[in-house]
């Protein structure tokens, strides 16, 4: 009657009366099985605490737990995690005889796996081993084991074993262990071997088996083999179709992972959460973000709950084009669904929190995502945090703040390492201020910490920094060392060596690309062009622009015929560049008629300079060097009234001229200029080193070019304008800071003056400095009278 009354009160989700009828019972063994119920119906609700409550209850009133007790206990404590209490319970299963027990070791085994305690999981594993008594749920538990505390390498060599061991044979848990661990290895040869075994032994049938198996194949990057499994299974379920499609997505395939999505809607199997994300993530990548939201919004449609690797995929895509309203949208979102939601996992908040500071960083609202950032506590921030805003300030912020939140991440008393992305960050931002010094410190730390052996975009960001920052030939020697190249190596190399004007060597590298077997792009010809164009190869750059299309398939595109029309343009080859545009297959854009107008500049020719702002404002180009480059070449033809026609358009359609700045490396950092800028503290010290200088070179034989002072006014007085230009200041800087004979590395937002440039090169003959000048279009060394660039900038 009694054992009636428990069995009622459990079906009527009654526990506590049960137990008060139990409490009343005289304790036998028969009677534990209602404590093992009411145990494992706490386990199935997840109640943790309570199955510990019981365990400790029974034992008080005097019944003794059996081997059916002690693994829902070892699973409470496993899923806790409580360590303490599990090693507690394992005192108890020996002081009762169970130690032999399979069951109970198994579940043990499990136990310590999910509390970390890998050591006193694979002792308890051994002693199973050494008794006999193991079977393939002890095997299946110190692999999980393994897997669970992150030693992936160890679960693979327990799986190992366990195969070689003729007594135990592995089943459908075994291989949907184990395959998980040769995705995340990119172990594809191991997870080629175990699906062999899962086929040899018919388990590749069973539906979980197939679906590990395609996932396998998709997260090492062979997607063919995973649609061949996919292909081949009888029975299908969601899962197996969301392997395929993120599969796809990931690699890039995403034609094939978008032709699957529709396959699916086609045949009306119901999409979940990670279908959805997966195609969201596929858009955002691709930089669709228009479509990764029209995505979101079918899957709201659908009633599908968006997840958190949703927000965040969608947030991407936002970054991606830039959609700031949209972003905003998306945060208003997760703030009512996500963020700060009761019971919600902390680290989901971060990573949506980690995503908004990416999208408004990108949406060029760098001061929210400051704000973002700020607002969570130092100790909260991981790796990710900071360097998606390190990232935000070195693409669309201050350079100079990138590298100070970069210096103040490395000096937090929570010291977080900073990965492969935040470098390649922190070196961007030093390209962008040719701030050597820097590069060089950020280089020696990445050699001393051994990021992986330099990962591969962490070398092409060394390139590229050593570039843009004058030193060349320390690019050659990162390129040189790196164990792996992709196209963006050999390209990052070409494209520095076209900036310094070394025409010759970028086509070396380029030659060296091609028996080194890299089939160029139409990247690597623009770089090609460029190169041609700024060291005056006008016809090798026509010779590799014919041969394109016809030796290597590749279509020119208008980028193309800009380079050709600069190439030309700056030979003075006017004419052949009008009829070039002329003959373009597509509609010119503003970056062709810009070449154009440029070589006008550089070749006075007002005419066609005409025709070419006039194109410019018919494509409603809103380009500032546009107008002053029209401007310029009426002023070199002194027709001031044209000069103020244009000057006023500008003021019309509100256009500003932005102001030239020139930055140099001193001893304590780095000082910007302005024209005419007397801010610094040394600005007394700096007229009087670049005034005694133009005198000098005045007696050498220095005219002031006054064509690029854009004023009416007589020419005495223009010079006096073209004596405050910015790069000339920062000239001046470097020679007063800087030991003798040290290179001086100067950078200009604009082209260069050509009368600073002039100037530069005679000043050039009387200081033991070589001076590196980097402007917008090219750099220029400049030592002894002469310049790298031979005329051509």
């Amino acid at each position: 009657m009694a054992t009636y009354l428990i069995g009622t009160y459990i079906a009527c989700e009654a526990p506590v009366h049960a137990i008060k009828v139990l409490e009343r019972l005289v304790p036998s063994q028969p009677t534990v099985y209602w404590w093992n119920v009411l145990i494992r119906h706490a386990v199935r609700l997840r109640f943790l605490e309570d199955v510990l409550v019981l365990y400790r209850k029974m034992q008080r009133f005097g019944w003794k737990p059996d081997h059916y007790t002690f693994p829902f206990v070892f699973k409470a404590c496993g899923d806790l995690p409580s360590f303490r209490r599990g090693a507690s319970v394992h005192a108890a299963v020996c002081a009762n005889g169970f130690e032999s027990n399979v069951f109970v070791c198994n579940a043990m085994v499990a136990m310590y796996g999910r509390c970390g305690m890998l050591d006193d999981a694979r002792q308890v594993f051994d002693e199973l081993c050494v008794r006999g008594i193991g079977d393939v749920v002890s095997w299946n538990s110190i692999v999980a084991a393994y897997v669970q505390g992150g030693n992936k390498k160890n679960a693979l060599k327990m799986f190992t074993r366990m195969v070689d061991d003729h007594r135990i044979c592995p089943d459908v848990v075994s291989i949907v262990n184990i395959l998980p661990v040769c995705a995340s290895l990119s172990a594809w040869l191991q997870g080629k071997e175990i699906h062999g075994f899962a086929v040899r032994n018919g388990l590749v049938e069973d539906v979980f088996v197939g679906n590990a198996v395609v996932d396998m194949y998709a997260k090492c990057g062979m997607m063919d083999e995973a649609n061949k499994v996919f292909e081949r299974m009888m029975v299908k379920d969601v899962v197996s179709w969301n392997a395929m499609v993120t599969g796809y997505s990931q690699i890039g395939r995403f034609e094939d992972a978008l032709a699957l999505f529709e396959k699916m809607r086609e045949e009306k199997i119901e999409l979940n959460v990670v279908t959805w994300s997966a195609v969201i993530a596929g858009y955002a990548q691709r930089d669709h973000g228009y479509e990764a939201l029209d995505v979101f919004r079918q899957m709201q449609v659908c009633g599908s709950e968006p997840n958190v690797v949703t927000l965040v995929s969608l947030l991407s895509g936002c970054a991606s084009v830039g959609t700031l309203l949209h972003g905003k949208e998306t945060h208003s979102y997760a703030i009512k669904r996500i963020l700060d939601v009761d019971g919600n996992d902390p680290g989901d908040d971060l990573m949506i929190i980690n995503g908004l500071i990416d999208m408004y960083a990108k949406c060029k609202s760098v001061k929210v995502a400051q704000m973002m950032f700020d607002s969570i506590a130092t100790k909260e921030k991981n790796v990710v945090t900071w360097t998606v805003m390190i990232g935000g300030y070195a693409q669309h912020g201050e350079a100079n703040d990138a590298l100070e939140l970069f210096s103040k991440m490395l000096g937090q008393e929570i010291f977080i390492k900073p990965n492969a992305f935040t470098i390649a960050c922190a070196l961007m931002a030093c390209s962008r201020l040719a701030a050597l010094r820097l590069g060089k410190q950020i280089h020696c730390y990445v050699l001393r910490n051994q990021y992986e052996s330099m990962v591969v975009f962490v070398a092409n960001c060394l390139i590229d920094m050593y570039s843009k920052s004058g030193d060349v030939d320390a690019a050659q020697v990162v390129f040189d060392n790196m164990k792996q190249r992709n196209a963006v190596s050999w390209t990052s190399l070409m494209t520095g060596y076209g900036m310094h004007g070394c025409g010759e060597d970028a086509l070396r590298v380029f030659d060296e690309m091609r028996r080194a077997g890299w089939m160029p792009d139409g990247v690597t010809f623009v770089v090609v062009l460029y190169a041609c164009s700024h060291t005056g190869m006008v016809e090798q750059g026509m010779k590799y622009f014919n041969s394109m299309s016809d030796e290597y398939g590749v279509v020119p595109g208008v980028e193309h015929y800009a380079c050709m029309v600069d190439l030309l343009g700056r030979a003075g080859r006017l004419d052949e560049a009008l009829k070039l545009i002329e003959g373009m297959p597509m509609e010119p854009t503003p970056i062709v008629w810009v070449a154009l107008l440029s070589a006008c500049r550089l070749h006075p020719n007002i005419e066609l300079g005409e025709h070419a702002a006039n194109r410019l404002l018919e494509l409603e180009s809103e380009n500032d060097g546009s107008y002053t480059l029209l401007s310029n070449i009426y002023a070199n033809a002194r027709r001031w009234k044209d000069v103020a026609r244009i000057r006023s358009l500008m003021r019309h359609t509100r256009i500003k001229k932005r102001p030239g700045c020139s930055w140099v490396e001193g001893k304590k950092g780095t000082a910007a200029f302005f024209v005419g800028d007397r801010s610094h503290p040394l600005s007394q010290e700096i007229y009087k080193i670049l005034g005694d200088l133009i005198l000098r070179i005045k007696a050498m034989g220095y005219v002031p070019e006054t064509s690029f002072a854009l004023h009416d006014v007589d020419d005495e007085e223009k010079g006096d304008l073209l004596f405050e230009h910015s790069e000339k200041l920062a000239l001046a800087y470097g020679i007063l800071t800087s030991p003798a004979g040290a290179p001086i590395r100067i950078t200009k937002n604009l082209r260069v003056c050509g009368d600073c440039h002039t100037a530069i090169c005679y000043i050039s003959t009387i200081i033991d400095h070589e001076i590196i000048l980097r402007d917008s279009s090219r750099f220029h060394h400049i030592k002894k009278g002469s310049c790298s660039c031979k005329g051509y900038w």
